[in-house]
């Protein structure tokens, strides 16, 4: 009888941007495997880095019965709902129309050949077949999305719009005519899949993708309006950005004295941009027991970046990496990176 595994129930984490941000994106909190209440089957180890280019978490897991225990492992992707070019979505591989976290897996050494399942919905409601009717790609961050929507068949786009998968909206050329184009609505709910037989003992699962990194162009936290704002104690959008963040992210004096410090050592057309990560960690609650021993490792990238997250005896292992070390631990919060840069995007 098979068994099911997840990976976590995926959400999409909107990240508020503080005034002084010119523009942002909204990453997608991403988590590694997860097992529902599986008695049979603990995690002895994860060893779990993080760092703006990549997520990589090696689990040794242990089938603490005398027999196989077959089991579906799937790792749901976050859901995407395009939300227009003033919400933009951090996509690491746009161009993909399947996996676009770009997610590895490796079983006992071996890659794992994984299937894939896309839906689509529209308030609540499932729509996948009706844009496979009309010819329409499941992935609504496409680039040329709005291209292919604008070029379907006039009864088409009459039918996405009624159907609530599409929005007219409105532009106007240059010589002020109104344009009208489609933009899509839907969420893709996509889910990797596959079979693993997890025999008597140890077995080990990798897994790797390229994080969704929410960025914006200027950071609150190196604002030099903060601390006239701060003794004035007036309501502000700007300071509740700020106070938002040393929440989440556990900022001290230290952390916020240096970001200002780089603003101030940038030129005038240049700001600190803002790099924020999420990954989903109390799900792992779920396997049978705490985890033995767990090991964070957050690289920062660049040694004159800054990070800051919440974690207790955080060490300083080299010019960019910081680690944590817990044995029997039970997360009971996710875990939520702040890299401040002023490093230009390549």
């Amino acid at each position: 009888m098979l068994k099911f595994l997840t990976c976590w129930a995926f959400c999409l984490a909107i990240a508020t941007v503080g005034a002084s941000a010119n523009d942002s994106d909204a990453e997608l909190s991403a988590g590694g495997l997860v097992l529902t209440k599986n008695e049979a089957i603990e995690l002895r180890t994860e060893d779990l880095y993080v760092s703006p280019k990549q997520v990589r978490v090696d689990y040794l897991f242990h089938n603490k019965t005398a027999a196989p225990v077959q089991i579906i492992v799937a790792f749901p992707m976050p859901d995407v709902t395009y939300e227009g070019i003033d919400d933009m979505v951090a996509i690491p591989r746009p161009e993909a129309s399947e996996n676009f976290l770009g997610f590895v897996t490796i079983a006992n050494g071996r890659e794992v050949a994984a299937r894939v399942e896309q839906k689509v919905f529209v308030k609540g409601v499932e729509r996948t077949g009706d844009l496979q009717r009309l010819g329409v790609p499941f992935a609504p961050y496409l680039k040329d999305m709005g291209q292919r929507l604008d070029g379907l068949p006039t009864e088409s786009r009459k039918e996405l719009l009624a159907l609530g998968l599409a929005v007219e909206q409105t532009e106007y050329d240059t010589a002020g005519k109104a344009i009208i184009h489609l933009e899509p609505t839907w969420t893709l709910k996509e889910t990797y899949y596959w079979e693993q037989t997890f025999p008597p003992g140890d077995t080990t699962i990798e897994h790797r993708y390229a994080p969704s990194v929410g960025r914006s162009a200027g950071s609150t936290i190196s604002s030099a309006f903060i601390p006239e704002l701060m003794r004035k104690g007036e309501p502000d959008p700007e300071l509740d950005d700020f106070n938002e963040h040393v929440r989440k992210y556990c900022l001290d004096s230290d952390f916020i004295q240096s970001a200002r410090r780089i603003k101030q050592g940038l030129p005038e057309n240049r700001d600190v941009m803002e790099q924020r990560i999420s990954y989903v960690l109390k799900t792992a609650a779920n396997w049978s027991g705490p985890i033995e021993s767990f090991r964070l490792v957050v690289d920062k990238q660049f040694p004159d970046n800054i990070v800051s997250f919440c974690g207790q005896d955080v060490r300083k292992t080299g010019p960019t990496t910081f680690e944590m070390t817990k044995s029997n631990f039970t997360p009971t919060e996710d875990l939520s990176i702040l890299v401040l840069t002023a490093h230009v995007e390549d």
